[in-house]
This record gives structure tokens, C-alpha cells and sequence, in this order.
């Protein structure tokens, strides 16, 4: 499912049970355009998971969508930021869905695109849609944790972070109207430029917008 890159701060924020004093609605983490309407404002969206929203107002479990996207955040551009860039979401909605059916899946994804001898965690994180909430790292498939000083991929960690992800929370689930405590779901979204950089080892952003065919035609 697709949604507009022109959001409603309700969409983006509001239903999202992103609250009003958190920093990511601040005009430095967030494009606002104007004016003002009687609405709210509008603003290009700062993820994809405004589209949770729209599809959830707009239907009833069971549910199983996956949401591509370009989301823009006024970022100052370099090696690994961008003022645009692109975003993959996906969330389930049922009557019975478990953390242990977010972690299997995941498990399936990390293995099928990187590799089947790679290590996958969880830590625990805070986001605001989601309850519990955790985010994802791999073993570095750089130096495959065996040169843990030397790479400057992982910092010498061994790990690398890939994603957020969580049990999606009751209060948006009240918010598009669905009876509290009659479903469950879950919730992941990756950076799908940081996902490339990784797998095929570019370490610049800038390279998938600078529209150098010699660049391109690799892929």
C-alpha cells in the first residue's frame, strides 16, 4: 500500500500517539508547509507510518500490509543523511497476533537477505506507536565479528542496527476506531537506503541520487 507524501500532523503524529511536546514534531525534525488550515497543519511526512492509520480507519482485521515510501526530514545531507530518503513498513492485524510472530518473521527476512548464517537480537527501545518496542541489530556482515577492531562498519561492536519494530500500541488502535482489547498487531520499519548500504557495501547515500548511470547500472 501506497500513501501521499503530504500528511496531515494528525496522521503523522497525533494517531500515531506521538505526543505534542515530543521532540520529533519540532519544526527542526519535521517539514512543515503552510498555511495553517482550519485542519491543522500539513507537512511532508516524516515516516511511513501514517499509512498504518489510513488503511486501519479504512478497514478491519485481519490485516498484513506492507508500506514503501519516500519520508523527508530536514537533515543536513552527507555520507549517511539525506533530506529524502526511503522507508519500508510493514504491520499485521489480527485477533492473536504475538511478539513471537514478529520475531519469526524478521528472523525469515534478516536470513533471506543477508545471509543464513547471520545473528539476529533484540534490545529494548521506546517509540511511541508501539508497546513493547525494540530495535534489530545483525552480526556485521562486514567482518562477520571476526575482526571486531578493525571494522569501521560495526565500530567494533560485531552488530549493526537495521530496524525498529514492536507490538503495535492500544492507543492507536483506539485512534482509528477499533474496539480496545479486541486486537493485537505488530509494527516494523526499516531505512531501505541503509539496507542497501549494507548488503552491497556502499558507503556513501548520496550515490543513489546523484543519477550517475555508472553507479545505477550496478543494480
Amino acid at each position: 500500500v501506497e500513501g501521499p507524501e503530504i500528511e496531515t500532523e494528525e496522521n503523522n503524529f497525533s494517531g500515531l500517539n506521538i505526543p505534542l511536546e515530543h521532540p520529533s514534531r519540532d519544526a527542526f525534525d519535521t517539514f512543515y508547509l503552510k498555511p495553517e488550515t482550519r485542519k491543522g497543519r500539513f507537512l511532508l511526512r516524516s515516516h511511513t507510518s501514517p499509512v498504518q492509520i489510513r488503511v486501519m480507519r479504512k478497514y478491519r482485521p485481519p490485516l498484513a500490509v506492507i508500506v514503501p515510501g519516500k519520508v523527508y526530514r530536514p537533515d543536513a545531507v552527507d555520507a549517511s543523511h539525506s533530506f529524502m530518503f526511503h522507508q519500508l513498513e510493514g504491520f499485521l492485524v489480527d485477533d492473536d497476533v504475538k511478539f513471537s510472530d514478529l520475531k519469526g518473521i524478521l528472523a525469515v527476512f534478516v536470513k533471506k537477505l543477508f545471509g543464513e548464517d547471520t545473528k539476529m537480537r533484540f534490545r529494548p527501545h521506546f517509540f511511541p506507536f508501539t508497546e513493547p518496542s525494540a530495535e534489530v541489530d545483525i552480526s556485521c556482515i562486514i567482518c562477520k565479528s571476526n575482526q571486531k577492531n578493525k571494522c569501521s562498519v560495526c565500530g567494533g561492536k560485531g552488530w549493526l542496527e537495521i530496524l525498529g519494530c514492536g507490538m503495535i500500541h492500544p492507543n492507536v488502535f483506539a485512534n482509528v476506531g477499533y474496539p480496545r482489547g479486541k486486537y493485537t498487531g505488530f509494527a516494523f520499519g526499516m531505512g531501505v537506503d541503509r539496507i542497501a548500504m549494507l548488503k552491497y557495501g556502499i558507503n556513501d547515500i548520496r550515490l543513489f541520487y546523484e543519477n550517475d548511470l555508472r553507479f545505477l547500472r550496478q543494480f
